[in-house]
Order: structure tokens, then sequence, then C-alpha cells
């Protein structure tokens, strides 16, 4: 008993010390943090004003309120800032965000000649004042950032949280010490009171079933460890990915599994050039970022087969290996003809579809007769499925708005494939999908796949809202999943991108040899400015408004006359529909006005080259090139600006993109402009052109940062790993009912 009231007597004091420690830690803590927080919102605010100070000082020469409340409320779309605006010299507030409270005054704000920060209360919570001076030729001003750092007592409280619980734990531990050598010292009484328990047990246990541990439970524990061991992985930022990263994933969590892309676009077109086969890499977005992946994954892509000789490369079953080189995947080729085409391509895929989805003010055309063809298409691709499949579970990539009813169609044949749609262009709000005469068929389609894929997640949030308003289903917002008729389907943003490094960068003569030979071939003299704009020939693209910025600039500014000049590359696509006709024919009526209004005989602010490029002559363009226009009116996130920062190894050259495109959530050190105006997207052009060196390296390093950690294998292998993760609870669920 002595030793028992010993024991009990260093757990108390244990305890106390814990204690003691807890109270005197605690304090530090929260400063610490404080501090912390304190320091990461400077740095925040410095940031935003090296990213826009150039635009600032631009719009206040200018007198444009309009650009500095475009420029501010783009930067106020972090929530971490509460709001920005500009402090003139005589204490008036310019431009301020719409979350600008009303009490806040310029006389808070303390001016200096260099940057400052305060703290101050507003509304009864804290805010940071962060001001830094802009001055340009006339006068002086102050950029002012506020933050709200309620989120600091949140992170405070956290902190002690978190402190507490770890003193919990240490008292738990003492504690359990203690207990040991009560154990320890007592063991005697703790024999004979096992003994009564074991006697107790064994009693119940006669009257009892026996059950044993069955191998179905130790299956569903491993399963269960498996689960959380994918979900790990996926939130792991340092991985490498790369196609060895992506295959050791599809060895590792998915072994054995047999991948199967269906898509319209295929990644190797066979046309015939007199006696001639030659091989064409089509200038598509989807064939870019996912013909990388096929290579590192292998499987069978199935594709229309579109080349004038397609049929006769392919064998006996429609089939070739590709790519060309050095095969490593199967290529299958549906064949489709031209009045099919018609009906499921150019009339409800990209008269219907396309116009409905990308909200570019083209009225959607929905006739009865594209409709079937569109279904009748898409069961021959989802019979071409089951016909490759090797298994009856295989991974099935379903690619594009082309194929919405696919998945469903798929899943009634092969009812334990792992269905993966990726929808590539924007998903509108449910009003303007409303429009669809068969809206419920296409989501109804599309709730078919295991996995449903978009760029970002405000079109997943459309999604949702289409859903709830047409389709009788249920919605899990927390989990981000829809159940239908029994099966549920993931619905999540997968960002997608470029492969790292591009191949088309591989053995590209350096900057300047690229320089001087795009010079030469376009007649231009060595210290001309060189913006370039490359895309298909598409209304969404907002080539005509930036042709149109060029001319501004040139009529405001026309001292770049005869220093500018802006080559627009555009590969002619869908010409069968005049909406892509006409704005052939507007591009080439626009550029010729142009060039008679600003240029002479010897020079032509616009160059519009009117052909198909491969991507190792996009890529030297890119490379000889000062700044890139990607002014598309929607899109869904537009690889064309990727491809342009993963060209720069030198980190030089301006990225002027709109806010109209996926890729600007993600390339934030870009010039984010409005294309819808023109006067805007002049200024940015200015800026551009303007920018010193070291702004333009640090803007483009930290882009190519985000485009190498988030590449295309990145992109793969997070829906691959959800794709491990979902079978693995179907093979626990199968595992329960069996």
């Amino acid at each position: 008993m002595p030793r028992y009231m010993a024991a009990l007597k260093y757990l108390g004091v244990g305890l106390v010390v814990t204690l003691l420690l807890g109270v005197a830690i605690t304090p530090f803590s929260k400063r610490l943090v404080e501090q912390w927080s304190r320091s990461d919102v400077e740095a925040r605010s410095r940031l935003v004003y090296h990213a826009i100070r150039s635009q600032i000082a631009t719009a206040m020469a200018d007198d444009n309120v309009v650009q500095l409340s475009v420029s501010f409320e783009s930067v106020a779309l972090d929530q971490r800032i509460l709001a920005v605006g500009l402090c003139s010299d005589k204490g008036e507030l310019i431009a301020p965000t719409r979350m600008m409270p009303a009490t806040f005054s310029c006389e808070k704000v303390a001016r200096s000649e260099a940057e400052s920060f305060s703290t101050i209360v507003i509304d009864g919570r804290r805010v940071m004042v962060g001001a830094f001076p802009i001055v340009d030729r006339t006068r002086k001003a102050y950029l002012v950032i506020l933050h709200d750092l309620s989120f600091v007592d949140v992170r405070s409280s956290e902190a002690q949280g978190f402190m507490i619980a770890a003193l919990v734990g240490m008292a738990v531990m003492i504690a359990g010490g203690a207990a040991l050598f009560v154990v320890l010292v007592l063991r005697g009484w703790m024999n004979a009171l096992r003994r009564a328990v074991d006697d107790v047990r064994s009693g119940a246990a006669a009257r009892l079933p026996k059950r044993d541990a069955s191998e179905i439970d130790l299956q569903i524990k491993k399963l269960l460890s498996e689960v959380e061991t994918g979900r790990h992985s996926i939130s792991s930022a340092q991985i490498d990915w790369s196609p060895a990263t992506l295959q050791q994933l599809l060895h590792s969590t998915l072994p054995d599994a047999e991948v199967l892309i269906v898509s319209n676009r295929e990644p190797y077109i066979h046309n015939r050039d007199g006696d001639r086969i030659e091989v064409q890499i089509p200038a598509s977005g989807l064939v870019s970022a996912l013909e990388p992946v096929m290579r590192a994954c292998g499987g069978t892509w199935i594709a229309h087969g579109s080349g004038n000789a397609d049929r006769d490369t392919v064998d006996s079953h429609d089939r070739i290996d590709v790519p060309p080189d050095q095969p490593s995947y199967k290529l299958r080729r549906i064949w489709i003809t031209d009045d099919e085409q018609d009906g499921f391509y150019y009339g409800f895929a990209n008269e219907g579809m396309w116009p409905l989805c990308h909200i570019a003010f083209v009225r959607p055309a929905f006739r009865e007769s594209d409709w079937s063809a569109y279904q009748a298409i898409n069961e021959r691709f989802a019979a071409a499925v089951v016909e490759e499949a090797k298994t009856d579970n295989p991974i099935v990539l379903v690619q594009d708005y082309h194929f919405a009813l696919a998945p469903r169609m798929i899943r009634d044949k092969l009812p334990k494939a792992t269905i993966i749609t990726f929808w590539h262009i924007p998903w509108p709000n449910a009003e303007t999908f409303s429009i669809c005469p068969w809206k419920e068929q296409i989501i109804d389609g599309l709730l078919g796949s295991t996995i449903l894929g978009f760029h970002t997640q405000f079109h997943c949030n459309n999604f949702f809202e289409t859903v709830d308003r047409f389709v009788e289903s249920r919605i899990d917002r927390e989990h981000a999943t829809v159940t239908l008729n029994g099966h549920e389907t993931m619905v999540r943003p997968y960002p997608i991108s470029i492969e790292w490094p591009p191949a088309a960068l591989d053995g590209q003569p350096p900057i300047e040899t690229c320089r001087r030979e795009v010079r030469e071939a376009l007649g231009l003299a060595p210290d001309v400015k060189i913006a370039v704009g490359i895309e298909r020939f598409d209304y969404t693209k907002g080539i005509l408004d930036r042709m149109r910025a060029v001319d501004d600039l040139l009529t405001r500014q026309p001292d770049w006359k005869q220093r500018l000049v802006f080559v627009q590359v555009a590969a002619p696509t869908r010409s069968k529909l005049s909406s892509y006709s006409t704005l052939q024919d507007d591009a080439v009526a626009l550029a010729k006005a142009i060039n008679q209004r600003h240029g002479t005989d010897s020079y032509k602010p616009i160059v519009l080259l009117i052909r198909h490029h491969g991507s190792r002559d996009v890529f030297k363009l890119f490379r000889a090139a000062d700044l890139c226009v990607v002014s598309s009116l929607h899109d869904g996130m537009n690889l064309v600006a990727k491809e342009f920062v993963a060209a720069r190894d030198d980190e030089h050259g301006v990225l002027v993109l709109s806010s109209f495109t996926g890729a600007s959530r993600e390339l934030s050190e870009a010039l984010i402009v409005n294309p819808y105006h023109v006067h805007e997207m002049a200024t940015a052009l200015d800026t551009a052109l303007r920018m010193p060196a070291h702004e333009q390296q640090e803007r483009m390093s930290a882009m190519r940062q985000q485009v190498r950690e988030w590449n295309v294998y990145r992109w793969a292998g997070r829906m691959l790993i959800d794709a491990a993760t979902s079978r693995r609870r179907q093979r626990i669920l199968d595992l329960a009912e069996g």
C-alpha cells in the first residue's frame, strides 16, 4: 500500500508540473502565431503590390478609374484580402472594392516614403492596413490593402487547442507510467482479478455462438487501410509527377488495370499526300494533354478515324500501334460517315453544346436529326469500348462533350468498369443549360460515370445546380457526390495541364537563335517587338478582340508603330459551320484594315498566318516572342497559355491572359484582362511591352513553377488515385455483401 500511495504522489506531481508548463507556454504560443500570421499577411500584401503597381501607375497617368477598379476587384478575389483601394495625396479614397468598410478613411493610413503596416479596428474586428507609395510623373498616391485579421484569432485558438491536447497527452503518458508501476507492484491482485474475469468470460462464451475471425474480415481491414493510404498519397505535394511516376502509380494502386480512352479526335492522323502517307498530330489541347498520359500508361485509345489514309494504315480490327516512332499503346479507329459527322459533330456537338456551354453569344441550334445522330455515335463508341475491353472492370477515360451519353451506355454493358469522364469545356449555370431540349438525358448519361471531372470548382458547382434543378437525385455537397438510382458519381475539379518538360522543347535552339530565325522568316528588324496569339479559328478565342486591342494601342500610342508586330497563328477548323468560316473572313478583313491604317509598304502591324503549325514551330514562335496574348471570351482551361510559359526557359516574356479562362486561376502572375474591354487590353499590351526584365523574370519564374508542379501527369494521377480509391471501396462493399 505505501508503494501505491507513492505512485499516486508521483502522478499528482507530474500533473501539476504539466499544468504549470501549459500556463507558461500557452501565451507564448499565441504570440508566436500572431507574429507569424502578421508576417504572412505583410508578405502577401507586398506580392500584390509588386504584381499590380505598373498597372496602377499607368491607370493613374491616364486618369483611368475603370482600369483601377478592374485591377483591384481581381485582386480582392483572394479570400484573405478584405478590400483594396487607392488613397490620393489629398486623402481621397479612389476605386475602392465592394467590400471596403464604409467607416474606412484614408486618414487612417500611415503615409511615408516606404511601405507601412498598421492595425486598426473597424466594425469590431481587427484589420491590418498595408500602405504602399505609388508615384507617377505629377502626383503621389498610396495603394491600401486591407486584411481581416479574424483568421489570426482562429489560428491562435487552434494553436492553443493543439498545445492543450499535447499537454493532456503528456499527462496521460505520465498517468500511464504511474499506472504501470502500480500494476507491477500489485501483480498478485491483478492476476487474481484476471482469473476471475476469465472465469466469467468462459461461462459467457459457453452461452454464445462461436464466431471466428473470417478471411473476409481480414480482407476488409486490409482494403480500408489501402483506401486511407490512397487518400494520403493524393495530398502529398512532394511527388515529382512524371511518366515514371504515373507508371509506378498504376503499378502500385491499380495493378493489372486496363486503360481505355474514348475521344472524338485521334492523336495521330494519316493523310495521303500524292503517293506518300504523312502522319499529322492535330492542333488540339485534348490531344496534347492526353497523348503523354497514354504513352506513360499504355492501353487503347478509341477515336474517330478522320484522315483520308486512316483506313489504309489499320489492321483487320481497325487498330494501329502508336506513336509511329516508338509504339507504346494502340489506337482503335471508329468510322463515321459524312452524314453522321454532320449531325453528331457539326450539328449537336458544335452547333448545340459548344455555344451553349461557352456562352459566347452565338445562339445554340438543336435539331432532332442531330440528336439522333449523337445518340447513334455514342452507342457506337460505347460498343467499341466493350469490344476492346479485355476485363470486366477496365478504367475508361471518356473525353469531352461529344460523348455525354457514353458513360451510361458503357455502365449498362460493363457495370464493374471505373468510368472517368472529363468535361474539357465550361459547364454553364442551370438557367443556361435549360435551353437544351435533352438536358435530362445528358445529365443521366454523365452520371453513369464513376468520376466526373471539370476544370474548376466553379464548373462543378454549376453542374450540381443543374442536377438539382432537373434530375431527381441525392446530392451530397460535403463529399461532392451525386447518387442516381443507387449509383454514386464523384464530381471533382481536375485542372488540366501539359507535359513537363514539353516534348516540343527538346532540341529547340537557344532563345536568341529562335528570335533571329523568326524575325528573318517574317522579314522583321531585330529590334521589333513580337506579340503572338496561337489557336484554332474559333469564335470563343477572342481573335478579333485582340486585333482590335492592337489597333487601339497603335492609335493612342503611335510611337509603337514600326516597333511592334502582332503575329496571329490560326488553324482553320469546323469550316463547314458558318460561324467559323465567317470568323476567318472577318479576321482577314480586320487585319487588312488595321494594316492599311497603321502600316506602310514595308511594315504590317498584323501578320495573319492561317495554317496548321506543328508543336515545334509553335514553341519556336513562343521562344521568339516578347509577349503572348490569350484573350478567350470563355474557356475551360486554355493550354496555349501554359505552353507559352513552358517554352520560356529563359524566364522572360509576358503573358496577357483573359480572366475568363480556367488558366487565369492558376497563372495569376500573368497580366489578367477582360477581353471584352478593348482599351484595357491595349493598356495591358503596353504594360507588357514596357515591363522591365527583372519583373518579367519574377512573374515567369512563378508561373513556370506552377506549370511544372501541376503538370498533366499530376492531373491524370489525381484522377487515377480517386479511381483506385473508388475501386477499393467497391471491393469492400462486394466483400461485405458476399
